[in-house]
């Protein structure tokens, strides 16, 4: 029988330890890389117009090359995606207009959905004509042909201006898709204000077409009128007049509900689903800090119409003409990764 060897023992024991901590080391290591790479893509939800479009374009830009996240996009109407938010389905909507939405704010005040912040407040919205329409226009031959009309029981004096070609011997207003809260507003306060005894309100099946048709009369400089709001392309590239209404008013929105008073300018807000929240902090800080302005959104939009641009290259617009602003949302090493991802 061979003698029992304690040092070579010990430092077979000694070394096995070494290896055995080495190799849990190594797996806690790469579990640890695991983790830091698996990241939720972050679903932003599309509502259709413009503006909310290009700040998911611009968020989701730094997200993807600042974060490392990935993206995607998903397109609804405001009702569907709200609904989506709460059961995770969408993680991110950039632009809540909460005056405009009820549900959205029931949902807030249970916490189906947590708001950040703003994104922007210098907001309006309402009943819209271009400006030549009451001023004229020298430059382009147009007369003034309502240069009385300042609000919008005025209208009911210009109703031959807006013929409805669908039904002859009415006018027309436009307004906006069905789904949207502002839809129904504008309905009620037509029959408010006596309009729709000559004026049909016509409903666009989207934010789309219904820039299509204000768009298409400017251009040829003839008579416009319907409903509209700021921040948009429109709104950066034409010059429009929002038509007057009483100052606005609480009691006439929540008690007596005939909306006989100017919108309130709303606050967009930015909303997440709950959970999407507890498990990335590091986005819910970036979009905390995110805030900008109708005044940005719409010169964005506008350079986007006016170059032929994508919404995607209005966002790369956007980072890099207001880099002194976004750079506050985000950590310095962030930033560095964005502005060397925009080269």
């Amino acid at each position: 029988m061979k003698k029992f060897n304690k040092r070579f023992f010990l430092f077979f024991l000694v070394l096995s330890l070494i290896l055995v901590v080495t190799a849990c080391s190594s797996g806690i290591e790469a579990d640890k890389e695991v983790v830091e790479v698996e990241k939720d893509t972050v679903i932003f939800g599309d509502a259709g117009w413009d503006s909310i479009r290009l700040h998911n374009a611009i968020a989701g830009f730094i997200l993807e090359n600042g974060y490392g996240y990935e993206t995607e996009i998903m397109p609804g109407s405001s009702i569907n995606l709200l609904e989506g938010m709460i059961s995770g389905d969408i993680n991110v909507m950039m632009e809540m207009w909460q005056d405009n939405f009820i549900a959205y704010k029931k949902s807030r005040e249970i916490g189906e959905v947590i708001e950040l912040g703003t994104n922007f407040d210098d907001n309006a919205q309402g009943l819209y004509v271009p400006r030549y329409l009451i001023e004229g226009d020298a430059e382009r031959g147009i007369k003034a042909l309502a240069p009385d009309l300042k609000t919008v029981e005025d209208l009911k004096k210009y109703a031959n201006l807006f013929p409805d070609a669908e039904d002859p011997g009415r006018a027309i207003i436009y307004n906006g898709p069905p789904s949207w809260e502002a839809t129904t507003i504008i309905d009620i306060k037509s029959e408010f204000y006596g309009l729709t005894e000559d004026y049909n309100i016509v409903g666009t099946g989207t934010s789309a077409a219904l820039a299509a048709s204000l768009s298409a009369a400017y251009v040829k400089g003839e008579p416009w009128v319907g409903y509209y709001w700021e921040p948009t392309w429109i709104s950066g590239k034409y010059d429009l007049v929002l038509l007057e209404e009483a100052p606005f008013d609480e009691s006439l929105w929540t008690e007596e509900e005939s909306y006989a008073c100017e919108f309130k300018s709303s606050d967009v807000t930015i909303a997440v689903n709950p959970e999407f929240a507890d498990r990335n902090p590091e986005v819910i800080e970036f979009l905390t800090n995110y805030t900008t302005s109708s005044l940005l959104t719409a010169q964005a939009l506008a350079y986007m119409q006016e170059n032929d641009a994508s919404i995607d290259e209005a966002a790369k617009w956007f980072i890099g003409e207001n880099e002194d602003l976004w750079k506050n949302w985000v950590p310095e090493d962030v930033y560095s990764k964005v502005m060397a991802a925009l080269e």
